[in-house]
């Protein structure tokens, strides 16, 4: 049986109740991972793309022995059942959910990509991702959550 590794999402919406689709995800993430920590909500300003409202963002960690691709079939469902459609890049969302570190795995494929691209860069991710796993490890820096979050300063 495949060892349980800590698994690293980041959540999103700027659409309709926003509060509401992000305790949904998270009711619904509790049955995906184990032992689910939350961090707080906090409001950010859309990056890049089209005028858009404010995202309410927040990050979960919790711990899964399923296959990424599993986790991220498994969020897509979440998405799906909080509304969620893709009319372009960037659009603004009800929900949105990434797979940001599963463990120490490190995936490049068409459908997936860990750890994810582009959250280094993101304050939106990596601050409530510190409040919760501030040791969280990225594989390929090396670096905790913590030190990454203090290179954005």
């Amino acid at each position: 049986m495949p060892e349980s590794r800590p698994v690293a999402v980041a959540l999103g919406s700027n659409l309709g109740d926003r509060q509401a689709h992000l305790h949904h995800a998270v009711a619904r993430l509790g049955q995906v991972l184990s032992d689910l920590r939350v961090s707080g909500f906090v409001e950010t300003a859309p990056e890049g793309g089209a005028p858009q409202p404010h995202y309410l963002n927040a990050a979960a960690v919790g711990w899964s022995a399923a296959p990424p691709t599993d986790l991220l079939a498994s969020f897509l469902t979440i998405e799906d059942a909080g509304a969620r459609t893709r009319p372009f890049p960037r659009a603004p969302r009800t929900l949105d959910l990434d797979l940001i570190l599963v463990g120490d795995l490190v995936v490049t494929s068409p459908d997936l990509e860990l750890p994810h691209p582009r959250f280094r860069d993101r304050r939106f991710v990596l601050a409530p991702l510190a409040e919760i796993a501030p040791d969280l490890i990225d594989p390929v820096t090396g670096l905790t959550v913590t030190e990454l979050l203090a290179q954005l300063r």
